[in-house]
């Protein structure tokens, strides 16, 4: 099979800064999204240090090998805490994480965070990652008959994320590909501006992928444009 990437990031209507950051190297089979945590300082710079701190990971495995996903959080996350303590003392910084490594046509998900990977396939979107907030827990625990306090301040705060004193456990997810699939890792900028029907309407019709990631950016800020917003997009075709 071959593949073809794309990456797009937009500042949106409302923010001063853009702190999210991507990856996208078709060389290095290396995707995903970083989105520093608003209300810190330095959210940009947690984000560029994550990305940077995985992008170094899968340069140093051994080529065609599936670098040691945990062991990449565990980099990310100490370069990140390290990078906020010398920034700010009292607060930190930090950083979502979702990131996927393709070999032998199997995706290899590494997720920290609230920002998304979706698959696209024969027209049904799948969310392959779960968002580690507040809202997502409370929903399980409320499943096993639990009661939660949960309210509209609380409900998007993250329970895990990149830049901790102890190293987050991620979600490790593999999801083997086929002809005809297309991946989306993107920030929550993107989706919580945009229903899982539109998605797959713009997704569907997916044939230049930087249009396509244009045209869902745009959806974004017409919406209100209140957060930054990026997307990687994969799309796998079979060889000719």
């Amino acid at each position: 099979m071959t593949l073809r990437s794309a990456a797009q990031t937009d500042i949106g209507l409302y923010r001063k800064r853009n702190e999210d950051r991507f990856l996208c190297d078709e060389n290095l089979g290396l995707f995903g999204v970083a989105d520093g945590i608003g209300g810190l300082p330095g959210g940009a710079e947690a984000a560029e240090c994550a990305v940077e701190a995985v992008r170094r990971c899968c340069i140093a495995a051994q080529p065609a090998s599936v670098p040691d996903l945990e062991a990449c959080i565990a980099v990310a996350n100490r370069d990140v805490l390290e990078k906020g303590l010398a920034m700010s003392h009292i607060d930190g910084i930090g950083t979502t994480l979702s990131f996927g490594v393709l070999r032998n046509e199997t995706l290899h998900i590494a997720h920290i965070g609230d920002s998304r990977c979706y698959l696209l396939r024969e027209g049904k979107l799948l969310q392959l990652s779960s968002d580690h907030n507040v809202e997502t827990e409370a929903s399980a625990r409320v499943a096993q008959g639990k009661s939660v306090l949960l309210t509209e301040r609380n409900r998007g705060a993250l329970t895990r994320c990149i830049g901790q004193f102890v190293t987050p456990k991620p979600d490790i997810i593999l999801r083997p590909l086929l002809p005809g699939d297309l991946c989306l890792f993107c920030t929550d900028g993107l989706y919580r501006s945009i229903k899982g029907k539109e998605f797959v309407g713009v997704l569907s019709k997916a044939v230049d992928l930087d249009v396509t990631l244009r045209e869902l950016i745009a959806l974004a800020n017409l919406r209100g444009g209140y957060d930054n917003s990026t997307g990687v997009l994969l799309k796998v075709e079979a060889c000719s």
